[in-house]
């Protein structure tokens, strides 16, 4: 389960979890119909595995759909698509661990993937997380769970499906009113470097209680203090990048976690071996505080080409 795909716009349809309305269909006419019904002044459409941008009128959403149902513009990827909803709001990521019968929330986190500040230029695999989400609050938190984790754990107990595992439910909020954006079956980078620093218990102990069922016998020990990342990347990323720089600073980098991505070790000495090369984890009373010192733990650290985003946490 990774990405909205057809199969995850079903599986919430059956789950009757809260999510964007939409329409899956191979029929051109039925949907230019939902269009005009709809009158959305926006509208998402996926085309099998591709994934497309948000179209800004019905117009230009039914020539696209015309070019692909009728057109064939993708052949038989686009031989069905699945319109949606276009929700306006801001993204947050839900975790949760299950035994099969039992779970837990684990705490939120919001993470920032675009290459440029202010959310501008390509999208990467990641360039920092917050944890927790600042707008999280009771009352969100408390429909995120009635309102999607239930269904989701309810639904795959209902269809028979043991699965034991982190269960990742990409989130936006609307109106204060949580909507989900996509399933993953494990945790997500950027974001597993603020949650589970956050999490006190010995996960071995969790993961132990896995075998019998047992994990509502568990309780959470999470830390009350905020986490935040800044993932240090080759100049050039996410398009090409040159590899083997030397790393320096690391041993400088006292109060906070480093950890290593696409770095590697040779001898007596650590390179760049990748795009996203480092991320630098802290604590803090405060987001603010949390992030101020991760920029500075990454200030000590040096190699040609680091770049960061430095407006982390601009939009909370």
């Amino acid at each position: 389960m990774k990405n909205f795909s057809l199969l995850s716009v079903l599986m919430i349809a059956v789950f009757g979890v809260m999510t964007s309305c939409s329409s899956s269909d191979d029929c051109h006419e039925c949907h230019i119909a939902l269009f005009d019904a709809a009158g959305q002044e926006t509208a998402e459409v996926e085309i099998g595995e591709f994934c497309g941008d948000a179209l800004e009128d019905v117009e230009s959403a039914g020539y696209q759909l015309t070019e692909m149902l009728v057109g064939e513009k993708f052949g038989i990827a686009s031989s069905k698509v699945v319109i949606e909803e276009f929700l306006d709001g801001i993204e947050l990521s839900c975790f949760v661990l299950t035994d099969g019968v039992n779970y837990k929330v684990l705490p939120t986190a919001k993470d920032y993937k675009r290459i440029g500040e202010g959310d501008t230029g390509l999208n990467t695999g990641g360039m920092g997380a917050i944890s927790p989400v600042p707008f999280a609050n009771k009352t969100l938190l408390n429909k995120i769970e009635q309102n999607i984790i239930i269904p989701t754990i309810e639904g795959l107990k209902k269809d028979n499906i043991e699965y034991q595992g982190f269960i990742f439910i990409g989130l936006i909020n609307v109106n204060n009113n949580p909507k989900v954006i996509e399933y993953n079956v494990r945790m997500g980078d950027p974001e597993t470097e603020v949650v589970l620093p956050r999490i006190q218990n010995d996960f071995v102990e969790i993961f132990q209680s896995f075998k019998n069922k047992t994990l509502d016998k568990i309780e959470l020990n999470i830390d009350h203090r905020s986490a935040a990342t800044v993932v240090l990347v080759s100049g050039g990323y996410p398009s090409s990048y040159n590899k083997g720089i030397k790393i320096t600073g690391i041993d400088h980098v006292v109060d906070s976690t480093v950890y290593h991505a696409g770095a590697i070790r040779e001898k007596e000495n650590i390179y760049t071996n990748g795009g996203r090369v480092l991320a630098i984890t802290s604590f803090g009373n405060n987001f603010q505080e949390a992030l101020k010192n991760s920029y500075n733990s990454a200030s000590k650290i040096n190699f040609k080409g680091k770049y960061y985003r430095k407006d982390l946490g601009f939009d909370l």
